[in-house]
């Protein structure tokens, strides 16, 4: 430890060392534990637990008792998904742990009289703390004396301009001090300060809600209430195939009936839709990455597909946090010496050796324009507590500073004049109205005053010359990407901290609103109640003065109108609401709270990139979508094909290894390349509802075509499929080939349309499926058998049988489909329950 001597001498001793050990060990030091909702073990055991690997990896068991391990092949999906989601939300878990608003660096604390420096987590209840320029408050105090002391709240209330505190003034932990220093006592320390309360709020787990993962797990869910009996069933029939329970038993038959059994019940589970969905995201979000856009949960890509709604934070997403110098404006009448020599000395007032934030704008605006310092004879620097700043030039003497205080400073005649002072100060409302920055330039004539620069004093003989206009400075993307976003049918909302006229007119700006004008509201003018709060909100576009909880309660409240609502920020004000919100994006230069509660962050920080992240959702929405298809077409044909085999007590038409080998050439490979296509189709609600759609024609035909090869043809063939292997045999290899064939047509159909590479790629597929069972290796390993003789001609016709009910199928499915909903829709309404 060490002590400063160079602190201002103040009467206050502050703690003893004794007291400050004693709060210390009674718990009340600067100390916040750090932990999350979800430890390692929850999160592998929400990955591993899953009723999707339950079913899979009991059938797995099932096939792996009987010793015949290739049909088991399906079962590696288990690990695959259940790997992916399990990194996935550790990773997320790691970002949550590490979440700090306050920055850890020493303090200086007064004790025993003396100043002494100690670390964030020594400071005690009670403490005198020094603040000074640049420190981030690490604990909530209030104001004992302070020396100008101006901090930076923006993280926390979202308010750009810094503020003024003044002795009993509360500081809150996690504000930055922007100038001059204070003394303050201690309030509150760790987890009661109000920084660590909003951490404490955000470190809340909170998975994103996937709309194909609801769909997903619904059936999922349906298929569990169906898989189990029918199960059963299947294993009760294939038991009878082979002379019953105590035969099976005794002659190992029970292996093979167990395996036909298994194959039913995992065609019904659409496990590569599970596994794609998983990848589909991985894959957007690596995508996104190379954009400078981080994706923290993969199921997010997908939510801005149904984002209708987008909150947007004023600072750090709109503008840059940043003071751009916008003109300056000359009062009254003037020459262009006059103009010129105002300019000049604005650029010699700004060029200090420590400019604050306006300075620097004035400077950089100037210097693209020429301007370089001039000739100085004294200078005044600027200070918060004076708010104006000054130069001597041997023939003027310049001041620069708040309108306010110029003004009353210059005496009531104004040098003599005693007018225009209620106009100017009109002017400069009228200016910051529009959301403007302004100053007041000041100028008396002749030499410098004696003591010009000791006494610190503005001459009354001065006269009002100029304005300069600043403002925050906008994002050039700013306008451009609000303008998409209104295309695309996105309402956009701007929500701050910030004076709420300040925001709308920088709304106007940007244009949030189009042609028409922002409507602009305090928010303190709001209701509590997220009822009202939705209904009001429909008519506003602008909200000011937003505390942290009043975001999250706009998100809930937009939530209640039936939006899906996506919200921006880069402050830890925002992360209670963005943690609320359907989607939450953090801008690149956010506080480490915002950035670990979002799913998204906008590495750059530049907002043009949410489009970007948009189409990439409906990417994976709209294509998702066309191959979910497939996948349930699978769920439906094996459902229907068990049924029919449990009511008719036959063989099961295929093993588990041939579905394996068809659904990875008609379904999964393929179904892979079609999630990555172009596809910038907007997301329409009803996900499930078109999906099921899709599968039932393909299905039924898949069903019903295999169904009736296996009941006609041993007929034909002279087969007996119950007494004989190897009759059973060429069944199941011609089953398998029938079904290859629907699988080629269904994929077709997804893939329409064909006249482009979608029409390679479902010839590739067809072309490999056939070449495959030509290779020794893979027929034998997928029990694949190229009809020949009578088998091969029994099996074309077996062929043109199922295409020919496929397209009757998919001819009549429309019309059933129309007939249903038009009695549907005679139906009367259901009365009101008001």
């Amino acid at each position: 430890m060490s002590t400063r001597s160079t602190m201002p001498s103040v009467h206050e001793t502050g703690l003893t060392a004794a007291e400050a050990a004693a709060r210390a060990e009674a718990g009340e030091a600067n100390v916040v534990k750090a932990s999350t909702s979800r430890s390692v073990k929850d999160i592998v055991r929400a990955n591993v637990f899953t009723l999707f690997n339950g079913i899979i990896l009991a059938a797995m068991a099932l096939v792996l008792v009987t010793g015949s391990w290739r049909d088991a092949v399906f079962g590696f999906v288990i690990i695959i998904n259940t790997g992916i989601g399990i990194v996935t939300e550790l990773k997320a878990k790691r970002t949550l742990d590490s979440l700090s608003i306050l920055v850890a660096s020493r303090f200086l604390v007064r004790r025993d009289g003396t100043d002494t420096e100690v670390a964030h987590d020594q400071i005690v209840l009670g403490d005198l703390l020094w603040i000074r320029g640049g420190d981030q408050v690490p604990a909530d105090a209030a104001i004992v004396r302070t020396w100008g002391l101006e901090l930076d709240e923006s993280m926390l209330t979202g308010e750009s301009r810094t503020v003024r505190k003044g002795e009993g003034d509360p500081v809150y932990s996690g504000s930055t001090a922007v100038s001059g220093m204070a003394l303050v006592r201690v309030t509150a320390v760790g987890e009661h300060s109000y920084a660590a309360t909003l951490t404490a709020k955000a470190k809340v787990y909170k998975k994103t809600v996937s709309d194909l993962n609801k769909g997903i797990n619904t059936i999922l869910k349906f298929m569990t209430f169906l898989v189990v009996p029918l199960c059963a069933l299947l294993i009760w029939s294939q038991m009878r195939t082979v002379g019953g329970w105590q035969t099976a038993i005794a002659t190992g038959e029970w292996r093979q009936a167990v395996v036909s059994a298994v194959a039913g019940v995992v065609g019904m589970i659409p496990e590569g839709l599970v596994l794609l969905t998983s990848l589909n995201f991985a894959v957007a979000a690596m995508r996104l990455a190379r954009q400078h856009t981080l994706v923290q949960e993969l199921e997010s890509v997908e939510t801005l597909a149904r984002v209708d709604c987008l909150n947007l934070d004023k600072t750090g997403t709109i503008t840059d946090g940043g003071i751009a110098f916008d003109r300056l404006v000359m009062l009254g009448e003037h020459t262009d010496a006059d103009r010129e020599a105002a300019t000049q000395a604005c650029y010699d007032l700004a060029y200090e050796e420590n400019p604050n934030g306006t300075g620097r704008a004035i400077l950089e605006g100037l210097g693209e324009r020429g301007y370089r310092p001039g000739g100085i004879e004294a200078r005044v620097p600027f200070s918060s507590a004076r708010k104006w700043s000054a130069i001597a030039t041997g023939t003027a003497t310049w001041y620069l500073g708040a309108p306010e205080v110029i003004v009353a400073a210059l005496g009531a005649d104004g040098a003599g004049t005693g007018a225009g002072f209620a106009d100017l100060l009109g002017l400069v409302n009228e200016h910051a109205d529009n959301g403007e920055r302004v100053l007041l330039v000041a100028r008396r004539d002749g030499p410098a005053p004696a003591g010009f620069a000791d006494e610190l004093v503005l001459d009354a003989a001065a006269r009002p010359v100029a304005l300069i206009l600043c403002s925050e400075r906008i994002r050039p993307d700013a306008a451009r990407t609000l303008a998409w976003f209104r295309e695309q049918g996105v309402r956009c909302r701007v929500i701050s901290g910030d004076n709420p006229v300040t925001v709308g007119a920088i709304a106007r700006k940007v244009r949030l609103t189009g042609d028409r004008e922002p409507v602009a509201m305090d928010a303190r003018d709001l209701p509590q109640d997220a009822h009202q709060l939705g209904r009001l909100l429909e008519d506003v576009d602008v909200l000011g003065r937003v505390l942290p909880e009043q975001k999250k309660l706009i998100v809930e409240a937009l939530h209640d109108c039936g939006y899906t609502v996506a919200m921006t920020g880069d402050g830890v004000n925002d992360s209670l609401a963005i943690k609320e919100a359907d989607l939450g994006i953090a801008m690149g230069n956010a506080a480490p709270a915002t950035k670990a509660v979002a799913q998204v962050v906008l590495v750059d920080g530049r907002f043009s990139h949410l489009p970007d992240v948009v189409a990439r959702g409906r990417q994976v929405m709209a294509n998702m979508e066309r191959v979910a298809g497939l996948f349930l077409v699978k769920t439906v044909y094996s459902a229907l094909i068990s049924l029919g085999v449990v009511l008719s007590g036959i063989p099961y038409p295929y093993l588990p290894r041939h579905i394996t080998y068809v659904g990875a050439l008609t379904i999964g490979v393929p179904a892979f390349v079609l999630a990555l296509a172009p596809n910038t189709r907007r997301y329409i609600p009803g996900f499930l509802k078109r999906v099921v759609r899709f599968a039932l024609p393909g299905g039924v035909a898949t069903g019903l075509s295999v169904l009736l090869t296996a009941w006609i043809l041993p007929g034909i063939m002279g087969w007996d499929i119950l007494a004989s292997d190897a009759d059973l045999m060429a069944l199941r290899s011609t089953s398998a080939v029938v079904l290859f064939l629907m699988g080629v047509f269904v994929l077709a159909r997804v893939a329409q349309p064909l006249n482009s590479w979608r029409g390679v790629l479902v010839a590739a597929f067809a072309a490999a499926g056939v070449a495959g069972a030509f290779i020794p290796f893979v027929a034998r390993f997928f029990a694949l058998r190229i009809p020949t003789g009578r088998t091969a001609v029994a099996t074309a016709i077996a062929l043109g049988l199922a295409a020919l009910i496929f397209f009757l199928c998919l001819f009549v499915a429309p019309h059933v489909t129309r007939f249903v909903e038009r009695k549907l829709l005679r139906k009367p309404a259901p009365r009101s329950r008001r």
